[in-house]
């Protein structure tokens, strides 16, 4: 809910706390997979006789431990470093100078100083697609990146709105929080697709040399353990809590002291979000992420018409009256109804800590 929004210090207490426990679990992930791997190894090549593959795995495992953390603390001081141009690589975003576009580098400075924050880089992607996401891990690295489209689409305001939503991402450690979920969902992701891929182009066959015994059953649970560590990975990214958008929005209206732009903004992205080409890791950082029909119950982000309702509930924000562009039809009738209401002067705006005052009960123009 967009009230958690007044507990935006213990959200950023919260999102340290959970970056932790994801580089921990980068850690057990990998473990895991490097005894699946073994598994597998030796389910095909085959273990001397005497022996099993379980226990020779097991002996190797340990055998490899202290180079499997140094590999994956090596994988996690790479991502840190590498992050934000690796992300610029795969979107095909490119740096923003002052010089390129002034008045963007004086609309996100004036955000920044309103909080005393560190004046992030600026990048810009090439795409019709209305998006705009933030990357890094420190005050070095954050980078603000926006779509060509979203700039030539939306007004100041919107855009402005769009700028602080982004900067109180970063500002809530959320960024850094997406990068770590990224840098475990990709090591874990890249060792699956090598190992499938690699099985499913070769023709090995299980081991029938007399001086060693393979084991259908170990390479049958190694699959199987590389598969849920696999599975495990991509529920670590999606389980980060569709909460931190709806703070993201207030923390917006609270830099913007503007919800109604906000509305605006996502109502015009709404349906017009996804970048071609961009992976869906990068798409789960972006101010939206809109897939469709089954793909939603396994989306990062809420819907819109959920976004809009909240800002419009608590924050104080306006349906307008005619929606910027038509919306999914998934959507529409929940929009039409927030417009409907607002016709009909059912006004939400004198409630949230960004409420306009009212007069004589009924709300002000």
């Amino acid at each position: 809910m967009l009230g958690q929004a007044f507990g935006l210090y213990s959200h950023m207490r919260n999102n340290r706390i959970r970056s932790g426990f994801l580089i921990a679990g980068l850690f057990l992930l990998v473990y895991v997979t490097v005894w699946g791997l073994l598994l597998v190894g030796y389910g095909y090549g085959g273990v001397p006789r005497g022996t099993t593959a379980y226990a020779q795995a097991g002996r190797t495992f340990w055998n490899w431990l202290p180079f499997t953390t140094l590999a994956a603390g090596a994988w996690v001081f790479i991502g840190f470093r590498i992050n934000v141009g690796l992300i610029g690589a795969i979107s095909g975003a490119k740096g923003l100078s002052r010089e390129d576009n002034p008045k963007l580098y004086r609309m996100l400075e004036n955000l920044c100083i309103s909080r005393g924050l560190t004046v992030p880089k600026l990048a810009i992607v090439e795409s019709e697609a209305l998006n705009a996401f933030a990357s890094g891990v420190n005050d070095k690295q954050f980078t603000v990146t926006v779509t060509s489209g979203l700039l030539a689409q939306l007004n100041d305001a919107e855009v402005e709105a769009v700028l602080a939503h982004e900067l109180t991402h970063i500002r809530n450690g959320d960024v850094r929080l997406m990068i770590i979920a990224v840098v475990i969902a990709g090591v874990i992701s890249l060792i699956g697709e090598i190992v499938f891929r690699g099985l499913s182009r070769s023709r090995m066959r299980i081991s029938s040399d007399d001086t060693k015994k393979g084991s259908g059953v170990a390479i049958l649970i190694g699959f199987a353990v590389i598969a849920l560590a696999w599975f495990l990975a991509v529920v670590i990214r999606l389980s980060l809590s569709r909460s931190r958008e709806y703070l993201a929005d207030a923390g917006a209206v609270e830099l913007t002291k503007n919800p109604d732009a906000m509305i605006s903004a996502l109502l015009k992205i709404a349906g017009r979000a996804d970048i071609e080409g961009v992976p869906s890791g990068v798409m789960d950082m972006c101010f939206e992420n809109d897939p469709d029909d089954f793909a939603d119950l396994f989306s990062t982000h809420p819907s819109v018409t959920k976004r809009v309702q909240a800002l419009i509930q608590t924050a104080g924000g306006r349906m307008p009256a005619m929606p910027p562009h038509p919306p999914r039809v998934a959507e529409r009738q929940d929009l039409q109804t927030m417009v409907a209401e607002s016709a009909a002067g059912i006004e939400p705006s004198a409630r949230g800590p960004w409420a306009r005052p009212t007069g004589g009960g009924s709300a002000s123009p």
